[in-house]
């Protein structure tokens, strides 16, 4: 029988292993982790100093600022028996910000509405913004919101059309992107001579692509007398333009008495400096209407105003074929008897191809000289001669008498 010591002793054990796990062996594993931090939500309460959550505890959650609650989803999440805690789903969900509107002569570009997503606006040809070129979608209270406002796009302005002497230009209340102006030379008073408009009339407001800037399309006209002397043609006259004042791009065309040709443009123009072009013709005796062949161009060809035959004042145009250079000039005028003026030019092959050449000659000749020394001396320098021809080189060549005895030999 067993001292009855030794089953008093193992009561308060048997006690203590019985009770231990009710106290909390047991608990330490029914219990979750601390719920996950939630990128978009966060608990109602203070949870940060709980270390174990039974199973069966909620959490209730509120979204954060900029996020709004996902409709038939619940705030709250639950520590299951499986330790896990469950709704997985997201709850809340990023809040949108309304789109920015049209933009009039322009264009709204949105990679998204979620707040943080940005928008960034443009203008079209002839705009340019004004206001930021960029929003951003933040939170602004419970709620978000553009932190921009929608900019507009503005008409490119010019600066006032320049003023010129002698004339004046229409006027506008702007000058914005694509507004004309046209300007117009001072009346004179009877009996002096006008002004005459040197350039384009009209003018356009349009824009540097660079820094947006309006510029006119062009310099201004001006205005200023231009008076030719009426022109004359040795032996020959006026068909047209037969005034006697001529002023800002006033023509006249010359025709040549018979038994004589035209050197030269049978039309000149008066120009802004109150001179003739091209300079007036002149007419040759012969020949008033002789006619002509084409050219024979060596190593050339003629590429424009070719004819079967050539009445004077005829222009042919001439180029080389690849490798050969002109010399003279392109072009040409027929003045009769088979004659052009200037001379025919000629084709000369070009300074490359001549150097590739020599280069080539100088090649063969220094492997021709090679050869000569190869097929008359040997290798250790003595020289040597084919029988067969002994005798014919022996008296075709001034060599020494050393030379031949070496031969002989």
């Amino acid at each position: 029988m067993r001292p009855p010591s030794c089953s008093l002793a193992r009561g308060p054990l048997l006690l203590t292993v019985l009770v231990l796990p009710w106290l909390g062996g047991t608990r330490a594993q029914d219990t979750c982790a601390p719920p996950e931090r939630l990128t978009y939500a966060e608990p109602k309460e203070d949870i940060s100093t709980m270390k174990d959550f039974p199973v069966g505890t909620t959490v209730s959650y509120t979204c954060r600022p900029g996020y709004v609650r996902i409709l038939e989803k619940q705030l709250s999440r639950t520590c299951g028996k499986d330790l896990e805690w469950s709704p997985k789903e997201q709850f809340c969900t990023e809040m949108k910000c309304s789109h920015p509107g049209d933009l009039e002569n322009g264009a709204v570009t949105v990679t998204d509405l979620k707040f943080g997503s940005k928008a960034t606006f443009s203008c079209g040809a002839g705009f340019r913004l004004v206001g930021t070129s960029e929003a951003t979608c933040i939170i602004v209270d419970k709620g978000v919101a553009w932190d921009r406002d929608l900019p507009f796009c503005q008409k490119i302005p010019c600066k006032p059309p320049p003023d010129i002497a002698n004339g004046h230009h229409t006027e506008a209340a702007e000058y914005l992107y694509q507004t004309s102006v046209t300007y117009t030379c001072n009346d004179v008073p009877r009996g002096s001579d006008p002004f005459s408009l040197i350039g384009s009339a009209t003018i356009v407001c349009t824009f540097n692509q660079d820094t947006l800037d309006g510029v006119w399309s062009g310099p201004p006209p001006e205005c200023k007398v231009v008076k030719c002397t009426a022109p004359r043609v040795e032996n020959g006259f006026r068909r047209s333009g037969l005034g006697f004042s001529f002023t800002y791009n006033d023509s006249v065309v010359f025709e040549c008495n018979p038994g004589y040709f035209m050197v030269g443009s049978n039309v000149v123009t008066c120009t802004k400096d109150s001179t003739w072009f091209p300079p007036t013709p002149t007419c040759r005796e012969g020949e008033a209407e002789g006619s002509g062949s084409t050219p024979h161009i060596h190593k050339g060809r003629v590429v424009d105003g070719q004819k079967p035959s050539y009445t004077v004042g005829d222009f042919i145009t001439i180029e080389c074929y690849a490798g050969y250079t002109l010399h003279g000039s392109a072009r040409i005028q027929y003045i009769g008897g088979n004659q052009w003026a200037p001379e025919v030019p000629t084709c000369h092959l070009s300074a490359y191809i001549t150097a590739i050449i020599c280069v080539i000659v100088a090649i063969v000749v220094i492997l021709a000289a090679f050869w000569i020394y190869k097929k008359f001396f040997s290798q250790n320098g003595s020289y040597t001669v084919d029988e067969s021809c002994k005798e014919t080189c022996i008296l075709k060549s001034n060599v020494p008498a050393e030379m031949e005895e070496l031969i002989q030999a």
